[in-house]
């Protein structure tokens, strides 16, 4: 069974460049984060786009499709530049709620693969960019994420520090 690891945590905390740093250490592949490239298409067709909460479930889809085609190729571990947990969390904090597919699939994907998680912290400086919107609620954001993973039961390690620091801490978990 694969193993998928998958870098989580806040807006701008160091999930893509750690997730590239595994995949590359690894030799892993690397599923990349959906919602990125999604709004950029988006953006490109139209300048004035704004997501709505239908989006969400889309990039959602588009994620969890990204990921099953990725674990299909009977790889030993496979890492993820997030998950529908980003999608979960981030649906909730901007409108309430999330959509029924992406908590119960979340969960089901939990149950049904080796899962571990790598919640970033924020001690990475805000890096401002177009798609970031929500520079000052980082360390709530956080503390969410890990009730969230504690509730789902997940495997997880908070990881610290520089990219090198936080390299070396993710793979001593993981090997372990």
């Amino acid at each position: 069974m694969t193993q998928i690891i998958i870098t989580t945590g806040p807006e701008c905390c160091g999930k893509t460049s750690l997730a590239k740093a595994l995949s590359k250490s690894l030799r892993a592949p690397l599923v990349t984060e959906i919602a990125r490239e999604y709004l950029n298409i988006k953006r490109s067709l139209q300048p004035n786009f704004q997501y709505q909460q239908k989006d969400l479930l889309q990039i959602a889809q588009l994620q969890h499709q990204a990921e099953q085609e990725a674990t299909n190729s009977k790889t030993e571990s496979l890492i993820c530049d997030t998950d529908l947990l980003v999608i979960l969390i981030w649906s909730e904090v901007k409108y309430g709620n999330c959509h029924p597919w992406i908590s119960t699939t979340l969960a089901t994907a939990q149950r049904k693969t080796r899962r571990t998680y790598l919640l970033c912290d924020t001690s990475i400086d805000w890096q401002p960019d177009a798609l970031r919107e929500n520079p000052n609620d980082r360390l709530t954001l956080f503390t969410r994420y890990q009730e969230k993973l504690t509730t789902l039961g997940a495997r997880v390690l908070i990881v610290k520090g520089d990219e090198h620091t936080r390299l070396t801490q993710a793979k001593a978990f993981i090997a372990s």
